[in-house]
């Protein structure tokens, strides 16, 4: 009789897309490398600009998804031409400065974890499939719910449209591109703006994430920067580590 994870594993191989284990691992990680040089450079936010605006939406929706898990009120998001965005959220916690430290942490840290689970989502055309639907869904009802500015009602649900547009039409080939793709956008989103994470300010909008996570967590802002662009990279390699050595 065959063992039950045997029967998963058989099954997660033989749903894996052929053309998703021809897609070059080597290819994804220097896309990675790729899309967080030009983050850094002048310009670069132009021409990586659908990228620039999800990773904003992965950023902003990490604080304010946290806020809600913690009991508080995740109130509305703003995304500018730009690139740049605000979540307003309202925290009511009984952890104290370690709930506000949470907040502040999902920003960066959010997108990096649920792009490992989209990068994982690609060993089977099933999840994938999935996935991509779950993601372009929730873009579109993030926008009835909170999106309230006037570029976001219109840039939100158009990325919305078009990642469902893939998972309803595309062929496997496309979704497993597209998953393992939105995924390493997300965990690199975390370096979109990587002199932020390394500031104490936020232009003229208060406080950094880094420093909201000092002031309530005790240690300087550039530690906390330092460990969240660290553990991005960590959880970026471990992914794809975790979903290219299932099929060997």
């Amino acid at each position: 009789m065959s063992q039950p994870g045997n029967d998963f594993d058989t099954l997660l191989h033989r749903e894996a897309p052929p053309e998703v284990e021809r897609m070059g691992l080597t290819w994804l990680v220097g896309a990675a490398i790729a899309t967080a040089l030009l983050w850094q450079i002048p310009g670069g936010d132009y021409i990586l600009y659908p990228f620039t605006i999800l990773a904003t939406w992965f950023h902003e929706m990490g604080h304010g998804l946290m806020a809600l898990v913690l009991g508080g009120q995740f109130q509305k998001l703003q995304i500018f031409s730009n690139g740049s965005g605000v979540a307003s959220y309202a925290i009511r916690t009984s952890l104290g400065p370690i709930g506000h430290g949470l907040v502040a942490a999902a920003g960066p840290m959010g997108p990096p974890l649920a792009g490992a689970a989209l990068i994982l989502a690609s060993r089977s055309f099933t999840a994938a499939s999935l996935s991509l639907k779950i993601l372009g869904s929730f873009l579109l009802i993030s926008t009835l719910i909170w999106v309230r500015s006037l570029f976001g009602l219109v840039a939100i649900p158009l990325l919305g449209l078009i990642i469902l547009l893939i998972a309803l039409k595309a062929s496997r080939w496309i979704q497993g591109f597209a998953i393992q793709f939105l995924g390493v956008q997300a965990c690199v989103s975390t370096y979109h703006q990587l002199d932020y994470l390394f500031s104490y300010t936020a232009g003229g909008l208060g406080l950094s994430d880094t420093a909201q996570m000092q002031r309530y967590l005790l240690l300087p802002y550039w530690f906390w920067g330092g460990l969240m662009a660290i553990a991005s990279l960590i959880i970026l390699v471990q992914s794809l580590r975790v979903a290219y050595g299932q099929s060997h």
